[in-house]
C-alpha cells in the first residue's frame, strides 16, 4: 500500500439540496456538479469539493445521492481539514446540523470536533490549533 492511501470519498445523502446547503454554508465553499460514471446518470447524483490532486495535500471527495444506498451512521469517518475547527464547528447548527463532540486537543496532533451533517452522517474537523 501506498503511504497516505485514501484517494477518493464519497458521503452519502438522501437530499442533495439540503446536504449541498449543508456542506456549503459548514465549509464556506461551492460544490461542484460531477458527471455520473457512464450507465449511472440516472440513479446517481454527485456534488465535489473543492479539490488540488495535484499540489495539494489530501484526498477528494464528493456528495452522492445513489439509489438504494444510505445516509447515516457507518463505520468510516472522513475528517475535512480546517484552519480551525472551532470556526467552521460555529456554522453547524445554523446549517442544520448537530455538533456531536465540541473542539477538543489530541495532542500533539492538533485538535478535532465531530459533528452530524443533515443527513445523519458524522464527519469530523480537524485542525492544528
Amino acid at each position: 500500500m501506498k503511504p497516505n492511501p485514501v484517494v477518493w470519498f464519497e458521503i452519502y445523502v438522501q437530499d442533495m439540496v439540503r446536504a449541498q446547503r449543508f456542506y456549503e454554508n459548514v465549509f464556506q465553499c461551492k460544490l461542484q456538479t460531477l458527471d455520473a460514471p457512464e450507465g449511472e446518470a440516472h440513479d446517481m447524483q454527485m456534488l465535489s469539493f473543492p479539490g488540488d490532486n495535484v499540489t495539494a495535500y489530501g484526498a477528494a471527495g464528493a456528495l452522492v445521492r445513489m439509489q438504494g444506498v444510505p445516509s447515516g451512521g457507518g463505520g468510516t469517518l472522513v475528517y475535512f481539514a480546517c484552519d480551525d475547527c472551532a470556526v467552521e464547528q460555529g456554522r453547524v447548527e445554523a446549517a442544520g446540523g448537530k455538533v456531536f463532540k465540541p473542539k477538543f486537543s489530541i495532542a500533539p496532533h492538533g485538535h478535532i470536533a465531530l459533528v452530524v451533517d443533515t443527513e445523519g452522517n458524522c464527519i469530523g474537523l480537524h485542525s492544528m490549533s
